[in-house]
């Protein structure tokens, strides 16, 4: 196990491009550190460059209280997982988890021992003797695995790992992966692409744009504030909605209705009676179905509006609804969007989605009053995209 910490890492390749910039992290000793954003943030450089594959272009990277920009991957004690498995397909489990140590001279007693134990955490003893195209996608994976762990390293980074997994199968490996790093504690820097991925394996997550580190906290946190439109865009599914509002002296007017400044939005937009554009995010599960739960006398906000799709989940249902509203994209500068994090971009900011409970009468096609609570709103500068309020969870 070990602690790791990022001091304003950069990577700029021989072309001039900026993978990472300036990014700062710190990785307690067993954490599981996720990295998260869309292709192209950088995250899986950040992993390589913390692995030793990739050159440290600015910055440092201490491990263990140990500077190691200039070690070589084999002296930084690191075992990487990737998204491919890199097994031997001509070599059994046992010898494609025990090559590593082998070449490393270990003894043979040792290395059985050690093969023995992972095999028992990964539920492989009765596949010991198969090769991998005798196994299945998800045992080739755990044996990628086992072979990392019998390694006994101070840290583990693994590259999307599950990416090559179907979806029940990926459900089940999450499980698992959360399981195995709980048992045996050793840090763990996991790179993925998937929120819900982050959302449900990392004790912290750090979001990633553009070689940015965007915000850095634990996946309730960043639910529940996040520090910019792209974070609340990212982080959620289904997505949050995102509209336009306009606040005129003590009223906030949005398309799903006027809203009294209270003192934490009257605080939040600094109002001096002067009228304002701002971009306000309301989760889907904040919209309440005001024949299943009753608004309150006062203090909500209610609205009627059309439901165009529906879909039935079992547990519950997402409505889509249309209404009237001028994009939210259009009202946002280029430094609050991204080709493919923000969710407005990718959607009509018009459209919006509400979870509802299974109780709910809600029907295609037919008309629907949803009221909130706007304590649940976050309201976000549409230039700079920082959430401007924080929302009562």
């Amino acid at each position: 196990m070990s602690e790791m910490t990022l001091n304003g890492l950069t990577k700029r390749f021989d072309d001039g491009t900026l993978a990472v910039e300036d990014l700062n992290l710190e990785i307690g000793d067993g954490e599981l550190m996720i990295l998260v954003g869309p292709s192209g943030c950088g995250k899986t450089t950040a992993l390589r460059m913390i692995a030793g594959l990739e050159d440290i272009s600015e910055g440092e990277l201490w491990i263990d209280g140990e500077l190691v920009n200039d070690y070589p991957p084999k002296d930084r004690d690191m075992a990487m997982v990737f998204q491919n498995y890199a097994l031997y397909p001509h070599m059994t489990v046992r010898q494609n988890m025990s090559f590593g140590l082998e070449q490393a001279k270990v003894e043979k007693a040792q290395i059985a021992s050690k093969v023995k134990e992972a095999a028992e955490i990964l539920d492989l003893t009765d596949h010991l003797d198969r090769r991998p195209a005798q196994l299945s996608g998800g045992q080739r994976q755990r044996v990628a695995m086992g072979r990392a762990i019998v390694r006994d390293p101070k840290a583990f980074l693994m590259d999307e790992p599950l990416s090559n997994l179907d979806a029940k199968l990926r459900t089940q490996m999450r499980t698992e992966l959360a399981r195995i790093q709980n048992q045996l504690g050793t840090t763990t820097v996991y790179v993925t692409h998937d929120q819900i991925e982050a959302m449900t394996l990392g004790d912290r997550v750090a979001v990633m744009r553009g070689g940015v580190l965007q915000q850095v906290a634990s996946p309730r946190e960043l639910y529940e504030q996040p520090a910019n439109l792209f974070v609340a865009g990212f982080m959620g599914s289904p997505a949050i909605n995102l509209l336009s509002a306009r606040v005129d002296n003590d009223t906030l007017h949005s398309p799903l209705g006027d809203v009294p400044l209270d003192r934490r939005l009257r605080d939040a937009l600094g109002q001096g009676g002067r009228a304002e554009t701002v971009i306000i995010g309301l989760r889907p599960e904040h919209l309440q179905d005001a024949t299943v739960t009753e608004p309150p006398s006062s203090g909500s906000v209610s609205f009627t509006g059309d439901v165009s799709v529906l879909e039935a989940m079992g547990a519950e249902y997402y409505a889509y609804l249309d209404l009237p509203d001028e994009p939210a994209a259009q009202q946002m500068s280029d430094a609050a969007q991204d080709a493919e994090g923000d969710p407005v971009s990718r959607r009509r900011a018009s459209q919006l989605i509400a979870r509802l409970p299974i109780a709910s009468d809600v029907r295609e096609h037919k008309s629907i009053t949803l009221w909130f609570d706007p304590a649940q709103l976050h309201v976000f500068d549409p230039e700079s995209g920082s959430r401007l309020t924080e929302a009562k969870t």
